[in-house]
């Protein structure tokens, strides 16, 4: 098991999780953090002293069905949220967050319902942080993109992730406890601040 002074960070991947940077798995080493990776669709258990958890993009919703059914992996997802430990998730990860997606039970984390839809939503995005996270600062600016034919319900929680500046202003995401769920894929490499942030409350919790 891995100490405090290198927490151990889930990175879920496998069919349903396929996009991510590989820039973040370096800076959360570089960080300190020991990455471990992990396959939803099959393993019924987070790593073994999962002190953080990353859920970066992909087609949950073509694998919802085989999500829902590792209930096991579901329950272990939310009781590790209960405890505060810190939880990235973009996009794909935000729908496997959500109470449940196109009907089909999720991990029930965030009190929102997802479902897909009939219209693409997409492009590059200016953001800030509304408040203070395990991700980033409050006022911390980051750039990225949105790409998804989903849509959830709320599309913000009390505490959102983002403030979008562009195109439009809004709020979108959620803030809470340690969780930091937003649609908005962000490259950590532009901010490397925001993974020395997430391995220092890995660390901490």
């Amino acid at each position: 098991m891995v100490g405090k002074a290198r927490p151990r960070v889930a990175v879920a991947g496998g069919a349903a999780f396929s996009f991510s940077y590989a820039e973040h798995t370096e800076l959360l080493s570089a960080a300190g953090a020991e990455v471990v990776t992990f396959d939803p669709l099959w393993d019924e258990e987070l790593p073994d002293g999962c002190a953080g958890l990353v859920i970066g993009g992909g087609f949950p919703e073509v694998y919802a069905a085989e999500l829902s059914a590792n209930e096991r992996l579901r329950k272990a997802v939310a009781e590790l949220a209960e405890r505060g430990a810190p939880i990235a998730a973009e996009c794909a990860g935000l729908l496997y967050l959500c109470r449940e997606l196109d009907g089909a039970p999720m991990c029930g984390v965030l009190d929102a319902s997802a479902r897909m839809s009939g219209r693409l939503t997409l492009g590059y995005r200016d953001a800030v942080a509304v408040g203070d996270s395990v991700l980033a600062a409050a006022g911390t600016r980051m750039r990225g993109h949105e790409f998804h034919r989903t849509v959830v319900e709320p599309g913000a929680g009390a505490a959102p992730a983002w403030g979008v500046l562009s195109p439009a202003r809004r709020v979108e995401g959620f803030v809470q406890q340690g969780v930091h769920a937003s649609y908005l894929h962000t490259h950590w490499a532009a901010e490397p601040s925001v993974a020395r942030r997430f391995t220092e409350r890995c660390r901490t919790s």
